[in-house]
């Protein structure tokens, strides 16, 4: 690291291993909002946040549809609390994501949508705040304080979180407790190895200003988090895709100095992010392949494979190490502070 740089953010992503082991002792809170979830059998679980929490809305539409088979969407924050639409929430379940707690027009989407009949939970690093007094019921992520701006450990809390949750209403919450306790070590051993590995890559990318980062599936929630993490940490210009959505337009703007980040899971969306890896290099532009299918992407000019999780819904609490550690590394690479990104603060104050 450069002097006093990225000190409190790499700490963070080293803590992520132990952060998942606390949520662990909240598996009791965590069954019991899945009674609660089973009983009131929601026709939609609607979810909601903001930036990273925002991201790991998307993983749980997939953890709730793949698990228990619930449809679940990342809903409109702004349809509710600024355009007061009339939307009926008496079927559904609220799962309101943020690390602070306090970001003001998800509090008042909550308040609404339980007010309209609504069963909401309430997933926050802070119990007491004004999110988990507004929703039924607050499942704390146990992520620890957060000191750097860009938040890491917390994204994996709320991946597990929601995985715990979906499985645990699904009927498979001993399994899943398990898995991502077998995450927590995999995590611990894989650390080191990226940490060296984007440390060198960085090095090679210092000129680097715009990126795509494509995922498909589970995995897009994590070229999200990619995605963001090099935008608010390194000033990059990165946009996440779909890797269908890649080949609809995009991929017309990659040339040989404009890398696409290619997450690959051994999962049933791999094979769309093979296919759009082979389009990124017809066109001439860079790869960069990661996740435990990293193999997979033939061509790509650097690899950082991270170990297959137990189960595959719980990839990308794994497949998210290697852009976390890339965009600090990348940030010191370019003289930037990954803890204090220019411009940001640590509660949303708008959508």
């Amino acid at each position: 690291m450069t002097g006093d740089l990225g000190v409190a953010y790499f700490a963070e992503i080293h803590e992520q291993p132990q952060a998942l082991e606390r949520l662990l002792a909240r598996m009791p809170e965590i069954d019991a909002v899945a009674k609660q979830l089973v009983a009131r059998a929601p026709a939609i679980v609607r979810l909601v946040g903001h930036g990273t929490s925002d991201n790991a809305a998307s993983y749980g539409v997939y953890a709730f549809g793949l698990l228990p088979a619930w449809t679940a969407v990342r809903d409109s924050i702004s349809l509710t609390t600024y355009y007061d639409a009339p939307l009926d929430f008496a079927h559904s379940a609220v799962v309101a994501l943020s690390q602070s707690g306090r970001t003001p027009d998800v509090v008042e989407y909550v308040v609404r949508a339980r007010a309209g009949g609504a069963f909401t939970v309430a997933l926050t690093n802070e119990p007491e705040s004004e999110l988990a007094h507004a929703a039924d019921v607050v499942v704390a992520l146990e992520a620890g304080p957060e000191r750097a701006v860009a938040a890491t450990k917390t994204y994996v809390n709320e991946l597990a979180t929601l995985a715990l949750l979906a499985a645990a209403v699904a009927g498979r919450g001993p399994e899943f407790e398990d898995g991502v306790r077998s995450v927590a070590g995999l995590l611990a051993d894989a650390l080191e190895p990226l940490a060296r590995s984007t440390r060198a890559l960085a090095t090679a990318f210092a000129y680097v200003g715009r990126l795509y980062a494509i995922g498909r599936g589970l995995e897009y929630a994590t070229a999200r988090e990619v995605a963001l993490k090099l935008t608010e940490t390194c000033r990059v210009a990165a946009e996440p895709l779909t890797a269908t959505d890649l080949v609809h337009g995009p991929v017309a703007a990659v040339d040989p100095l404009f890398p696409v980040w290619t997450i690959a899971s051994d999962d049933a969306a791999l094979p769309m992010a093979v296919e759009a890896a082979k389009r990124v290099l017809a066109a001439g532009g860079m790869l960069v392949a990661s996740g435990n299918a990293a193999a997979a992407i033939r061509g790509a000019s650097y690899t950082l494979p991270v170990p297959a999780a137990p189960n595959p819904v719980l990839a990308p609490l794994l497949s998210v190490l290697p852009g976390q550690l890339f965009a600090g590394a990348l940030a010191l690479a370019k003289g930037l502070d990954p803890d204090r990104p220019v411009g940001l603060t640590k509660v949303t104050l708008a959508s």
